[in-house]
């Protein structure tokens, strides 16, 4: 893909908590807010945000860090100008003090902002909640947004932190004791959180969805897409099912995993798809 100008999105700014960022809005009905991966909004990034206003919701990107619309693959702008790019952005989110990157048993505190976010968005779009999905090194916040109870469609694409450095942070994720037993409640209630990992990512290893389902039982709706089905045009290791790595064709799991989580949202938000 080339770079993506974003031009079909409304650009607003929204401030809470005491922050203020970017956000880019598309569609009609129930809002699905979707946290970028590393490096930022992407294209293929836009592009499910995109998907997501085309089954009826409202698409809600915040820009937490990254260039807005780059292309982040060495064949738009060359290996090195690639490689700038990630390590920047990384560098730039593990040092701020908006995310946790490294302990374990705590919800980044740039998730106060994204529950605010989710708050107005439900207030502005209506239905009977918000969807949320986060992706990589943002997986686990709508996990940890998952407190608030207008939040009814929570889905974790293969969530990297805590960097699973030691088996100990590989079986958790980023959210603290007090948050996950809330959410916990709220599965007992009726809550389902879904997750998408490739079965052989070394970022999002399988005991964090063991631990999952440890914590959450049958409310945690797990898909594990093999490695073999990643998109092999792409020069990093299978990774991000619904962006990255998808193979956007009919019975390619990657597209199945696609499907279900759209359908996800369709059913908790209870969505009536555009004609």
């Amino acid at each position: 893909m080339a770079d993506d100008d974003l031009a079909d999105f409304e650009k607003t700014r929204f401030g809470a908590t005491g922050d203020e960022f970017t956000v880019y809005r598309k569609g009609t009905g129930p809002a699905v807010i979707v946290i970028a991966e590393m490096p930022g909004i992407t294209p293929e990034v836009a592009a499910f945000g995109r998907r997501v206003a085309d089954i009826g919701c409202t698409a809600v990107l915040p820009s937490l860090f990254g260039t807005d619309g780059r292309d982040a693959l060495p064949s738009a702008h060359g290996t090195i100008a690639a490689a700038r790019t990630a390590l920047g952005t990384m560098t730039s989110a593990c040092i701020s003090k908006e995310f946790t990157v490294l302990a374990t048993g705590r919800s980044s505190p740039v998730v106060a902002w994204l529950r605010a976010l989710a708050r107005s968005e439900h207030d502005r779009c209506g239905g009977p909640g918000v969807g949320a999905i986060g992706m990589c090194f943002t997986g686990g916040f709508a996990l940890s947004m998952a407190v608030d109870d207008r939040l009814l469609a929570p889905v974790l694409a293969q969530p990297g932190l805590p960097f699973a450095v030691t088996p100990g942070r590989a079986r958790n994720i980023d959210i603290s004791p007090a948050d996950l037993q809330t959410v916990k409640q709220r599965c007992a209630a009726g809550l389902q959180v879904k997750g998408v990992r490739f079965s052989g990512d070394r970022m999002c290893p399988r005991s964090r969805f063991r631990f999952l389902r440890d914590q959450l039982g049958d409310a945690f709706l797990a898909t594990e897409v093999p490695n073999s089905a990643a998109n092999k045009n792409v020069p990093v290791p299978p990774h991000s099912p619904m962006t990255l790595h998808l193979v956007d064709e009919p019975g390619e799991p990657t597209r199945e995993a696609l499907d279900e989580v759209l359908a996800f949202f369709v059913d908790r938000l209870q969505v009536t798809p555009p004609d």
